[in-house]
């Protein structure tokens, strides 16, 4: 079966629905268009994210089972608690997006490279300065040490990346995010793709119709007017 090709004029409503996306590979949807606000705010509310490396075409997917995390289902180990309670960290909201994405995109142990291409960083970090992307950051002594990223859309918060520094910092700032998320009336936390280490957090997968069954309800929620949810800021 061959995927879409999509060209940059052609418009987000050009993205197939997420449902036809390939069985293998899983979840591919369409390859092209574009990294555009208008783009990227469809596609994620329409469950549907950008994911490449350099050198391919901007690759759209919605895997099958898709993971997420509810923020009432979040586990806090013993450990993580010690490491909020005795390692000195802060957690900030917003502070230095863009150090976050380069956290993110350096590079890893057994890792050939990062899928944060150029084009990728300044368009999330347009995002960000639209209020649609943030970040939840670890500081340990007015050091960045930890943090992630991701995209809010009404009451869902569409996780994209985190890094770390020292012990602990990423499940940190994702405790900070959960905290934030309860806080804020955000229902869900969408983590992508199923990893031993969120799993180990509580994230669960479901299946892709169940997943995109809520992203048509939350991403759509309308909320009292001043009462719209956000993470908040600092």
């Amino acid at each position: 079966m061959r995927i879409p090709w999509l060209g940059e004029d052609d418009g987000p409503q050009s993205l197939p629905p997420a449902g036809s996306a390939l069985a293998e590979p899983n979840g591919l949807v369409a390859a092209g268009g574009a990294l555009t606000p208008d783009w990227l705010i469809h596609a994620y509310r329409h469950g549907i994210f950008p994911w490449y490396t350099r050198g391919q075409p901007i690759l759209w997917w919605s895997p099958d089972p898709r993971c997420v995390l509810w923020p009432g289902s979040f586990r806090r180990t013993r450990s993580l608690e010690k490491s909020i309670r005795n390692r000195g960290y802060e957690t900030r909201v917003n502070v230095d997006f863009a150090a976050v994405l380069d956290g993110c995109a350096a590079p890893r142990d057994g890792e050939p490279g990062t899928w944060i291409t150029p084009e990728m960083r300044r368009s999330y970090l347009e995002l960000h300065g639209l209020g649609w992307a943030h970040s939840v950051e670890t500081w340990a002594e007015g050091r960045l040490v930890g943090g992630l990223y991701g995209v809010q859309v009404g009451g869902l918060f569409f996780g994209e990346s985190m890094f770390t520094r020292e012990r602990d910092a990423s499940k940190v700032a994702f405790a900070a995010l959960v905290d934030r998320c309860e806080a804020a009336g955000i229902e869900l936390i969408d983590c992508q793709l199923h990893t031993g280490h969120l799993a180990s957090l509580g994230a669960v997968t479901i299946p892709r119709a169940e997943f995109l069954s809520h992203v048509a309800r939350l991403a759509a929620a309308a909320w009292p007017p001043g009462a719209r949810p956000t993470l908040g800021t600092r």
